[in-house]
């Protein structure tokens, strides 16, 4: 085993961990720090990978930007803690049905691919931040404007629904 992979299998395991976290967090502070900690872990994997513009991108943008944001609609909203649920009820056999498919997608991965070792993209390499934007802005300048617009609505959806009206 390789330090390479090793440290690949530590990442995955503080991913999968700060993940769960996230999940069964009822304080909606920690699970948005949890949410920190694993985009900062994934941004890691990133970087193992050989992709450290995308690590950066990973950072700044989801760790930073949106995270900063989470926080203030969580504070602003006032939902720090979260309801205790009265139990899983119906949803106890969805979960487990799509558990058992993805572990069962993931065996047959692992036994079909066989192959654990590290594939890096080869246009991925060469990807800076010029010739990512010039495709972003060039090929898909239509996606990047809708998900603009879609942001832009939710930001003054937000707005409208924290707004409180003055006597």
């Amino acid at each position: 085993m390789t330090i390479q992979i090793l440290v690949f299998l530590i990442l995955a395991a503080i991913a999968i961990g700060t993940a769960v976290g996230m999940l069964v967090s009822r304080n909606a502070i920690y699970a948005v720090l949890f949410l920190v900690s694993n985009f900062i872990t994934v941004a890691v994997l990133y970087l193992l990978l050989g992709a450290p513009f995308i690590s950066l991108a990973q950072v700044t943008v989801y760790a930073g930007a949106i995270m900063v944001l989470f926080l203030f609609v969580i504070m602003l909203l006032g939902g720090e803690k979260l309801p205790v649920a009265a139990g899983w009820g119906k949803q106890r056999w969805a979960i487990i049905g799509v558990a058992v498919v993805v572990l069962v997608e993931a065996g047959l991965l692992l036994v079909l691919k066989g192959d654990m070792s590290l594939m890096l993209i080869e246009s991925a390499m060469d990807a800076g931040p010029a010739s990512i934007g010039m495709t972003l802005f060039t090929k898909y300048a239509l996606p990047f404007e809708l998900t603009s617009v879609i942001l832009l609505s939710a930001l003054v959806g937000a707005i409208v629904l924290t707004k409180q009206d003055k006597p």
